[in-house]
């Protein structure tokens, strides 16, 4: 005798649904304050592998522009919240992603990464490959940081720099009462790092201070001097009575050699997210220079606090019998990041990198 099982739809349901997890709601941690976006910690190379872009009629659905209106309506109305308001810079395809550019209220430019289904919004893409490099640049420089800087009759010191860094202002301030207490008694070349963090002025400061240097040396320092006072190039390049003609011929020669502001345009070139300055690109890479500033002495990359009595002191290190001028008594009062002739109790090693 066949027995019949019993079928109850309703009852079949009323269990799938008690055996069902319920999903807790999500509530990502955006944290946005005025003008800055908070780090994320996916990364653009493992969330790539996890999407398939949406396509109908080989076109994407939501397209580069959407990305870019979505962006600005999630950020100002959501995240801000109406209390401020950033801009889109531009948009392309990354990774399998859409990066959008936004530039925030404080003109800073902040990459933000979104799904192309329009569905993932990523605050900060991490490059592995990119961060693994830093970290072993950083061990690097630790080591080299370590080992002892070798002495000769006539010390050869590099100081690497990026004009606007205010750490990179802040020992060029301290250096020169070095420079002019030693004088030729020292080997002393400033060096610019292989980019640039502070947009296109820098890269023209930078020229115009390589320019300088190299073709009317004598002046190099009076401008210099000046230019750290309040950063107005204009009237030091008055006041240091430096050739305008040999310097703009200079500037446009060196210019075409190394494609500076070739280079700023085609980002493709740049460095991360800042344009290069390859001037002394092959030096960045001997010394393994990762920011502004680096102090490298007889090849040695070198530890030292900002002040001018440090400074003299590490410097006067390297010498295998130290000339009387090490001996001079010189200020031990740390300049003050930035422009000015202020001072500053705080004695950390931050830089622009």
């Amino acid at each position: 005798m066949e027995v019949k099982k019993e079928h109850n739809p309703e009852k079949k349901d009323n269990q799938l649904a008690k055996t069902k997890k319920k999903k807790k709601s999500s509530n990502f941690p955006l944290g946005f304050s005025v003008g800055f976006l908070v780090m994320g910690i996916i990364t653009v190379a493992l969330v790539s592998l996890l999407i398939t872009p949406m396509t109908k009629n080989n076109e994407p659905q939501f397209t580069i522009e959407d990305a870019k209106v979505k962006t600005a309506k999630f950020i100002n109305e959501i995240l801000l919240d109406g209390k401020d308001e950033i801009s889109i810079k531009e948009g392309i395809e990354e990774n399998g992603l859409y990066k959008i550019t936004v530039t925030t209220s404080q003109n800073q430019d902040v990459d933000i990464y979104l799904s192309k289904d329009g569905e993932l919004f990523i605050q900060e893409a991490l490059n592995i490959e990119k961060i693994k490099k830093e970290k072993k640049d950083r061990d690097a420089t630790k080591e080299a940081e370590n080992k002892p800087i070798p002495k000769n009759d006539k010390p050869v010191v590099e100081l690497f720099v990026m004009s606007h860094c205010p750490y990179g202002t802040q020992i060029e301030k301290g250096i020169l009462p070095v420079l002019e207490t030693l004088e030729d008694k020292i080997d002393f070349e400033l060096k610019f790092c292989d980019y640039a963090m502070h947009q296109e002025i820098e890269l023209d400061e930078q020229l115009q201070q390589y320019c300088i240097n190299t073709g009317q040396p004598t002046k190099f320092i009076n401008y210099l001097q000046c230019f750290l006072e309040k950063g107005d190039s204009k009237s030091c390049l008055a006041k240091a009575n430096i050739n305008i003609s040999r310097l703009n011929s200079c500037i446009s020669a060196t210019d075409k050699k190394f494609s500076v502001n070739a280079n700023f345009t085609d980002k493709s070139t740049w460095k991360g997210n800042y344009p290069t300055f390859n001037l002394y690109k092959e030096d960045n890479l001997k010394y393994k220079v990762g920011g502004s500033p680096a102090l490298v002495i007889n090849e040695i990359t070198a530890k030292s606090d900002r002040d001018p009595k440090s400074l003299l002191s590490v410097i006067c290190s390297a010498f295998e019998t130290p000339p009387e001028e090490c001996s001079t008594e010189l200020s031990s009062a740390i300049p003050s990041p930035g422009f000015g002739a202020a001072t500053t109790d705080d004695n950390s090693k931050a830089s622009c990198n």
